[in-house]
């Protein structure tokens, strides 16, 4: 190896640097260096003040190229690479070279983000978000006992104190780019069982679910009790209320106990399974149920009150519910939501 090193390095100057500089990061992973003395090391080889930061702790290890911590402000980054682990992005590594980068920089932030990402590993727990899905069911599933549970939540990373939110997910984005989006200051971690992904988190921002996902949030405490208030809340979802909090539903959860059967024979449900086949009636029910007024659902469909009237003239004949009345409107709200609960 050391041979053909030193033919390699006779005939290109940066083949022969980039050599050197993999052959320094080969030799601090051998010696199992933690954070700060990987960026020290690098801020001395790279001469010029160079970075580490983790997205769990969002806090950065800077250190100058004379072995000192930076204590001034950051400069602008002049090279940056991104620190992947289990094909997920943990942090970021940087340099803050004054004047144009140096044609190595991005080989030796490239060696620096490897050696991160496996001292992360080693004196883990890992930071990444995506968890065992096992180890993850443990913790949320009906079955285990408060030992277990307590057990498996602390080898996720959540402390015995911290409250844990659990929400479970539908859609076609990663779980741990959701996870991300919604516990920006984590722990938060994710896995998917069976159809659904579940994120444990610490706290969930509700506003920060991309567009297209589907979100049922249950509340903080018993990680198994917030799993099955979450997955009930995720059946209440829909394209106008995509991210349902439990809490929220009150008295509406009861519907998600009913039975199937019971639901499919009630005659208001069946109605709506009349109207089902035709989107322009089913988006227009759903706007007037939402709003509650023919001008309001006339604005959310940006149509003239007067063709949401006749579109909800015909039907009300096809339901045989007087919709401008608060007892039918209250039906055709609960018949509307439980017909929902049958197609999940």
């Amino acid at each position: 190896m050391e041979a053909l090193a030193v033919r390699l390095s006779g005939l290109d100057p940066y083949v022969d640097g980039a050599i050197r500089i993999i052959a320094f990061y080969d030799t601090l992973m051998r010696r199992r260096v933690d954070l700060p003395a990987l960026a020290r090391a690098s801020a001395g080889l790279a001469e010029c003040v160079t970075g580490i930061r983790l997205h769990d702790t969002g806090r950065a290890t800077r250190f100058t190229a004379d072995g000192r911590q930076a204590s001034a402000p950051p400069s602008p980054a002049s090279t940056t690479v991104p620190i992947i682990l289990d094909e997920e992005e943990i942090g970021t590594v940087w340099l803050e070279r004054p004047g144009p980068p140096n044609p190595l920089d991005e080989v030796l932030l490239d060696r620096l983000a490897i050696a991160t990402a496996a001292a992360v590993e080693r004196y883990g727990p890992a930071r990444t978000t995506m968890a065992d899905p096992a180890l993850v069911e443990l913790a949320v599933g009906p079955d285990g006992d408060e030992v277990t549970r307590a057990r498996a939540l602390r080898l996720l990373g959540f402390a015995a104190e911290l409250p844990v939110h659990v929400a479970a997910v539908r859609s076609h984005l990663p779980l741990d780019q959701i996870g991300g989006l919604i516990c920006p200051a984590r722990p938060v971690k994710a896995a998917p069982l069976a159809d659904v992904g579940v994120i444990l988190a610490t706290a969930i921002d509700p506003a920060r679910f991309p567009a297209g996902v589907r979100a049922g949030i249950g509340a903080a405490g018993s990680p198994g009790r917030s799993w099955r208030e979450a997955r009930t809340a995720l059946r209440f979802t829909s394209p106008r209320a995509p991210v349902v909090h439990y809490a929220d539903l009150g008295a509406l959860a009861l519907l998600a106990e009913i039975p199937s059967d019971v639901s499919r024979d009630n005659t208001d449900v069946a109605a709506i399974t009349r109207i089902a086949d035709s989107p322009e009636h089913m988006e227009t029910l759903d706007a007037y149920c939402a709003s509650g007024s023919l001008r309001r659902a006339a604005d959310l469909l940006h149509l003239h009150h007067s063709s949401v009237a006749r579109r909800l003239e015909h039907i009300a004949k096809t339901l045989d519910i007087e919709l401008t009345e608060s007892t039918g409107l209250t039906r055709v709200r609960l018949a509307l939501t439980a017909w929902r609960l049958l197609q999940e």
